[in-house]
């Protein structure tokens, strides 16, 4: 009994000695929006002392007594590190943690069985939001680099539409650039936050480089500088993400499709201070049609260095290089209707000179964390894009489409710089959350074209025949241009211009533990710019408000009330000066999470009002020398409709994505009483698309996977003026699909598009005639990656 005694006595002493040399510390993680993040490692630096957070985001641990580095890391998330102090015998309450989810990751990159996630829970840094997809009041839809991948897209023209309801895109332009329609009218160009859109341009964004697009339905004007009312999409490019890491991939495909990328990630110093992301491409495809090619190259490197533990500095260049046919060769002619000739019949020239574009662009963005509540980031950017080149279009067509060709020449230069400086913060009085963005925008826009100088291929006595097309030699030989006086000397009045500056304040209040949100902001917008040497200033004050409630952590409904405020370009042919667009969106929203939030759905309903729309001039076509020149501005647009997108997990392997979008737009208000009900040209009434990929996870064909889809448009508009006697566009129907094998390095893919071998075009009737451009029949890709 006595050695008892002493025992307990000495544990007892020792338990005593202990706790007076150790203490405990305690404390929460969340995300940015305030979720617990489970599963997150809390470590103190350089020992084993340490936890997992449970399921609430808590954790508690002891350690002895002592001053350490706390990390908190998860993945997705950039983890964050912070100085404590242990005190013997006490509780050591840590301050809230909360991490940032990783540029490069995206939002929602959770790891699971199933590699390749379409579903994502947060939009990207650079569109400033604070706030999860669901809990936004606002149709958001991102479509992450795996999915693109799964799908074999090569560049923004290549079939990222397909993914996200009501976009179509006009026109082909060579690949040139992608002009993207959605709710009625042109959504902006976005690259990481900024508005790089111009008449023609940005030149198309290769993959290989980009990380996901976020196409923002309806007016983002108020936080992301000009934009149309009908809504942006944003490409956000591929950056360090702290992992040594590769990839390689080989492509092969129809029409002598050559294609290689390479991907390097990693760090530079030994402790992670400077990390680095490289992407490479290169690329030759010719074409289903002859004389009609595109080589492509790109080189964009990216540096992140961490400063300090709050401050980040990333510098950014990305280089693409592209070499095309004429412009415009891909466009048939005839007075007989659409889809005449076949598939491949061309008005190209085999001798004419290619188009060369030579596009750079550097960024730098500074973001510091001035505590675990604010953060400022500042950004600078300036593009240059480069294009010496040509054009196609017809002088003349007669009744048995013979035609007079003629090439123009198409110089032209590209010039952008922005700057932008924003704060994110989050504070409570009371009972009241606020989460609190504002910012400045800063930009200079100017193209400088030349288009002075023609030349027809064909004479009136000679024409070209498109019944018994014969290339080699055209009746009145190849253009020979004059390049001798620089771009600016013989562009002339062909310039367009543009400065503008913007102020954005938003406050979200959060109600009842954050699940009753109110939006308010506003911006303030000066726009100077100039067009075909005309001039004008504008400014205005743009209000925005919205209301969400969330039912639970998957359930949200959601009422926005926005403007817009958008400065135009373009000559009327009154001479009068061209007004900006302004108008007013108004749009109800369901957003459901299924299956512990693997799967996403969103409704909504919108109706646009635009005045002083611009759209081609109808009588354009009364003067060949001046086609494509003259614009025509209405009076009011009606633009409403109904989008449905569901994207993510359904079952485990199983991936699927369905999209619909109902759209009508309308002449409501014109001084031209004949306007008043036509349709505005440019859009699909009914627009459907599906994506269904599937992989076997267990067993013998573990790794083995298939997937399908289809892309409808039903009651299509074209995209210029038509008379009552011209015919409409036929339906669209397109189904592609693949097979593929992955395991943990390596992969192969193959696609097949447009499986049933479909005669798919898009086109308008224009004056006497129509003009269309077809789609490749049936065609493959094979590609094999390997990562390391």
């Amino acid at each position: 009994m006595k050695r008892l005694i002493l025992l307990l006595l000495f544990i007892s002493f020792g338990e005593l000695l202990y706790g007076q040399s150790t203490g405990t510390i305690s404390g929460d993680v969340q995300d940015e929006a305030g979720n617990p993040l489970p599963y997150a490692s809390v470590i103190l630096q350089g020992t084993s002392y340490g936890a997992a957070t449970d399921e609430e985001g808590g954790y508690q641990f002891t350690a002895p007594v002592g001053n350490y580095t706390l990390i908190v890391s998860e993945v997705g998330f950039t983890s964050l590190k912070r100085e404590i102090t242990v005190k013997a015998g006490q509780l050591n309450s840590i301050p809230l943690v909360k991490l940032k989810e990783a540029q490069e990751v995206l939002g929602a990159f959770t790891v699971r069985d199933q590699k390749s996630e379409y579903k994502v829970e947060k939009p990207s840094e650079s569109l400033r939001l604070n706030t999860s997809l669901i809990e936004t009041p606002q149709n958001i839809q991102i479509i992450t680099g795996e999915l693109l991948a799964d799908q074999q897209v090569i560049d923004m023209s290549d079939g990222v539409l397909r993914n996200v309801s009501g976009a179509t895109r006009l026109e082909h332009w060579g690949n040139m650039y992608a002009r993207v329609n959605m709710r009625g009218s042109r959504a902006a160009a976005f690259r990481n936050g900024m508005n790089i859109t111009s008449s023609w341009g940005p030149l198309t964004e290769d993959m290989s480089f980009v990380s996901h697009v976020e196409f923002v339905k309806g007016p983002a004007g108020f936080m992301m500088s000009n934009g149309e009312p009908s809504g942006i999409y944003n490409v956000v490019t591929k950056k360090p993400t702290g992992e040594t890491k590769g990839a390689v991939n080989l492509s092969m495909g129809s029409y002598d499709l050559y294609r290689g990328t390479m991907d390097f990630d990693g760090k530079l110093s030994k402790g992670g201070k400077l990390l680095y992301r490289l992407n490479v491409m290169g690329q030759s495809q010719n074409s289903f049609q002859d004389y009609n090619f595109n080589r492509r190259y790109s080189v964009a490197p990216v540096l992140d260095y961490q400063l300090d533990e709050r401050t980040k500095l990333t510098l950014e260049y990305v280089y693409q290089y592209a070499k095309m046919a004429n412009v415009g060769s891909a466009y048939v002619f005839s007075t007989k209707g659409y889809g005449i000739y076949d598939q491949r019949a061309t008005i190209a020239e085999q001798g004419l000179d290619p188009t060369m574009v030579d596009d750079h662009s550097v960024t730098a963005n500074l973001q510091h964390d001035i505590n675990d509540n604010w953060k400022i980031t500042g950004q600078l950017a300036y593009f240059n894009s480069a294009q010496e080149g040509s054009s196609m279009w017809l002088r003349g067509i007669d009744e048995n489409d013979r035609l007079v060709r003629y090439v123009s020449i198409w110089d032209a230069i590209n010039e952008n710089a922005f700057g932008q400086v924003y704060v994110n913060g989050e504070v409570k009085t009371g009972a009241v959350n606020h989460r609190i963005l504002a910012g400045l925008d800063m930009g200079t826009k100017e193209y400088i074209a030349d288009w002075s100088q023609a030349h027809n291929l064909d004479t009136e006595e000679n024409p070209f025949d498109m019944n018994d097309r014969s290339y080699g030699t055209p009746a009145n030989g190849l253009p020979q241009f004059d390049r001798t006086k620089s771009l600016k000397q013989r562009a002339n009045t062909t310039v367009i211009s543009q400065s503008y500056s913007g102020i954005y304040v938003q406050d979200e209040l959060g109600f009842f533990e954050n699940d009753l949100r109110l939006t308010l902001a506003g911006r303030y917008t000066y726009v100077s710019q100039s067009s075909y040497g005309t001039g004008m200033e504008e400014s205005q004050v743009t209000p925005r408000v919205g209301l969400s409630y969330s039912f639970d952590n998957q359930t949200s409904v959601y009422a926005l009330f926005d403007q817009s405020f958008v400065p135009q370009t373009g000559v009327l042919r009154n001479g009068g000066d061209v007004k900006p667009i302004t108008g007013n969106n108004m749009e109800v929203g369901v957003k459901r999470d299924f299956f512990d939030g693997r799967w996403s759905t969103g409704i909504s309903a919108y109706r646009i009002l635009k005045n002083n729309q611009l759209v081609p001039d109808p009588q354009d076509p009364d003067d060949p020398d001046d086609q494509g020149q003259y614009s025509l501005q209405l009076g009011q647009t009606r633009t409403q409709g109904v989008e449905f997108d569901a994207r993510g997990e359904l079952t485990k392997g199983m991936v699927l994505i369905l999209n619909y979008a109902y759209t009508d737009s309308e002449i409501t208000k014109d001084s031209r009483e004949d306007f008043v009900g036509n349709v505005v040209p440019g859009f699909a009434k009914h627009l459907a698309n599906g994506w269904l990929n599937y992989k076997v996870v267990n067993g013998t064909l573990k790794g083995f996977g298939l997937s399908a889809g289809f892309t409808y448009q039903g009651d299509r508009t074209t995209w210029n003026w038509s008379a009552d006697t011209q015919r409409a566009l036929p339906d669209y129907f397109r189904v592609d699909g693949g097979l593929f094998w992955e395991n943990d390095n390596l992969t192969l893919r193959a696609n097949v598009f447009n499986v049933l071998d479909k005669y798919l075009y898009s086109g308008t009737a224009y004056a006497t005639y129509y003009y269309y451009q077809a789609e490749a029949p049936r065609n493959a890709r094979l590609s094999v990656g390997f990562k390391f």
